[in-house]
């Protein structure tokens, strides 16, 4: 692994790391800041997974996460959103290819060899994370934003006992049914639809819910609103009775203004779960 930078930050350590994936087949960069505790042993961890067009770096400066994660004593890592590099397939449209990788293994070509973001996040991350960082894989909570936000439930609900609560931020929430998804999901996946259920959050809510606690931010002027489908997800939610807190969020839109208006509630939302005994 390779130590890209380190910057001091609200007493702890943003890093920036690099290091070669078994996953995607190539190198990968993440994010990682460690509160001030860290020095005296493992500490909880959220995940924070980008949307469309994202690296690793647009939460990381701009979703205003650090401090607040310092207040609660919380490491938060910032993985990439697709593998990178020479040899690896992309798209010249935004929402496909590199940039875009929708957290799925994908299982059509050309996107089979490197496109495996689940696998990377799910299982290699952690582990790599675990072996060179004081990170508390027992105390594990995820977030995200857009595309992101699609990740974050969709391994949450795939994936029982792992986090302790999820939330989202304006959520891709029923891709299956949305051109913000139909596009992707057909190309990383085949256009056989019962392979795309696990990554859609409006029928894994159905289908399985999530034991714990869910938080949900939309803008209600979200440009994206329509693509989101966020009723879909409301829905379900009732349907199953989910414990969650779902919101519309008058006036705002899908940036990082909204992300970072809303960050300390989201923070202090996974912090209660992590600590609880």
């Amino acid at each position: 692994m390779e130590t890209v930078s380190e910057n001091r930050a609200f007493g702890g350590t943003q890093g920036v790391y690099k290091h070669a994936s078994s996953a995607t087949g190539g190198d990968m960069t993440f994010g990682l800041f460690l509160p001030e505790e860290a020095k005296d042993g493992p500490v909880p961890v959220l995940w924070y997974l980008s949307g469309l067009t994202c690296t690793h770096e647009n939460a990381m400066t701009k979703a205003g996460a650090q401090a607040w994660c310092a207040e609660q004593g919380i490491a938060i890592v910032f993985p990439d959103t697709s593998p990178r590099g020479e040899g690896v397939a992309d798209d010249e449209a935004y929402d496909l290819g590199q940039g875009a990788g929708f957290y799925v293994n994908a299982t059509q070509q050309p996107w089979a060899p490197h496109f495996r973001m689940w696998d990377y996040v799910a299982e290699e991350l952690p582990a790599l994370l675990g072996e060179e960082f004081a990170i508390d894989l027992d105390r594990q909570a995820i977030t995200g934003h857009s595309m992101g936000g699609h990740g974050a439930l969709t391994l949450a609900m795939n994936l029982p006992g792992r986090y302790k609560s999820v939330s989202a931020f304006a959520p891709i929430s029923h891709p299956a049914q949305s051109d913000w998804g139909r596009k992707q999901l057909n190309a990383y996946l085949g256009d056989d639809e019962s392979a795309w259920a696990k990554h859609d959050a409006t029928l894994l809510m159905r289908e399985k819910g999530f034991d714990g606690p869910l938080l949900i931010d939309t803008g209600t002027s979200d440009q994206f609103i329509d693509l989101l489908k966020p009723e879909a997800l409301a829905h379900a939610v009732a349907e199953r009775r989910q414990q969650a807190i779902l919101r519309m969020q008058p006036g705002y839109d899908h940036s990082y203004f909204f992300v970072s208006t809303f960050m300390e509630e989201h923070i202090s939302f996974h912090a209660d779960a992590l600590y609880q005994n």
